[in-house]
């Protein structure tokens, strides 16, 4: 969990604040505290005392321990001491890379090896790119809420970012024209964006919006990371930036989201003139992606593994969005298809107390602040993970933070922060 004075500045409140917080989490058995080390979510705890736990973003678990045992079966038959005595290529070998190529043509994304560079899973991948990008210094320029393992990555990273205005379909054109056009020419400057199914607002962007913020990014000469880890709901009529924009887009997938968060590998593909500035950044941070990872990877690509989990999840994951919208029909969920998540946007200090009573009833949520690039913006949001749990308890879950949410707001002089 975020350190005190970190959190207490991101949400605008005191030390004493985030502490009494703290404290009170550590007396219910949700959250541990490890000398030296920082504060921690108690999984045990979660499990043990019941709690349903809708802050994790995974996939519902259809992966089979049949498979599982069997894949590992015969990845020990054909794995040799030499092989695995090696080192890798920073980027990955060949012919995992090639794999993953055939993989990206099916999803509509043509490319050469050259330009392929395989993470340990797609947070690592973000890291690189902006690390390529952006850099020190740079500016990042994102959605007013967006994913926290980037806002993380960027801080850590060095990154200035800035928020901007989003709608249904995610970024407006015009406020980014307009940002880029007031911002400092002299510095990189980088668009971090999730066109589909955006992390947390589910915000979709049709075509015509996609082609607009790729014009813009063009006329104003900055480069795009992608995150597309959500590309299993992309609409049949949409595709991602880098089709538009080969040159300039740092495109993010990965597999934890549409097979199983265990699977710890990421791709980037970067644009050709910065895949040995991705190559450095990837080595900097680790000298190679998980070699076991990119053999049981390969196999679950050749023998159809991946598709079958992944039209699997797609299904269950459509099921949840009708499930969602049963409970909670104002919550943001695509109009077709499937989510791993909802979101139902509303103040900060209503976020905040909506994710109290739901700690408090039995159903986990992520803090809301954590999604706010700025601290100060007085609209958030809850986010809502629909994959986790089994499909009963979620229903049961919505079912009560459907009465939750329509609790009237409590104001007092110092509000307690969410959990």
């Amino acid at each position: 969990m975020p350190a005190h004075r970190d959190l207490a500045y991101r949400l605008g409140v005191g030390v004493g604040s985030v502490s009494r917080a703290y404290l009170d989490l550590e007396r219910r058995g949700l959250v541990r505290s490890e000398h030296g080390r920082g504060m921690f979510v108690s999984v045990q705890a979660v499990r043990e005392r019941g709690y349903t736990d809708l802050s994790v973003n995974v996939p519902p678990q259809l992966l089979g321990q049949q498979i599982l045992v069997a894949s590992f079966q015969a990845l020990a038959r054909d794995v040799t001491a030499e092989d695995f005595g090696h080192y890798r290529p920073a980027a990955g070998n060949s012919d995992d890379r090639r794999m993953i190529a055939g993989w990206l043509h099916q999803v509509g994304i043509d490319t050469a090896i050259e330009r392929i560079l395989i993470t340990n899973g797609a947070q690592h991948a973000l890291s690189v790119a902006f690390y390529a990008a952006c850099g020190p210094g740079g500016t990042l320029f994102t959605e007013e809420v967006t994913y926290p393992g980037a806002i993380q990555a960027a801080k850590y990273l060095g990154c200035k970012l800035v928020g901007l205005p989003i709608d249904e379909q995610g970024l407006i054109p015009a406020h980014l024209d307009s940002a880029l056009a007031a911002s400092d020419r002299t510095s990189h400057r980088v668009i971090y964006v999730t066109p589909t199914l955006h992390n947390p607002t589910t915000a979709t962007m049709g075509m015509t919006r996609r082609q607009e913020i790729v014009d813009v990014c063009r006329a104003h000469d900055v480069l795009i990371v992608e995150d597309d880890v959500y590309s299993l709901f992309t609409p049949s009529d949409c595709k991602p930036l880098v089709t538009f924009a080969p040159e300039r887009v740092f495109y993010i997938n990965g597999f934890s989201k549409m097979v199983s968060p265990g699977l710890r590998i990421g791709i980037i593909v970067a644009p050709l003139a910065f895949a040995d500035r991705s190559r450095s950044g990837l080595q900097a941070t680790t000298s190679m992606a998980s070699p076991i990872f990119c053999m049981l990877l390969n196999f679950w690509l050749r023998e159809g593994v991946i598709a079958s989990v992944r039209a699997t999840v797609r299904e269950e994951a459509e099921q949840r969005v009708r499930l969602a919208r049963h409970h909670l029909p104002d919550a943001c969920l695509p109009r077709d298809g499937g989510s791993l998540h909802a979101w139902l946007p509303m103040s900060s200090l209503a976020a905040e107390q909506v994710a109290n009573r739901a700690a408090a009833s039995g159903i986990l949520v992520s803090p809301p602040s954590i999604f706010m690039v700025d601290c100060q913006q007085p609209k958030t949001g809850v986010r809502l993970c629909l994959g986790a749990p089994k499909r009963s308890e979620l229903d049961a879950a919505l079912a009560l933070l459907a009465k939750i949410s329509s609790q009237p707001l409590v104001v007092t002089s110092e509000n307690f922060i969410g959990v």
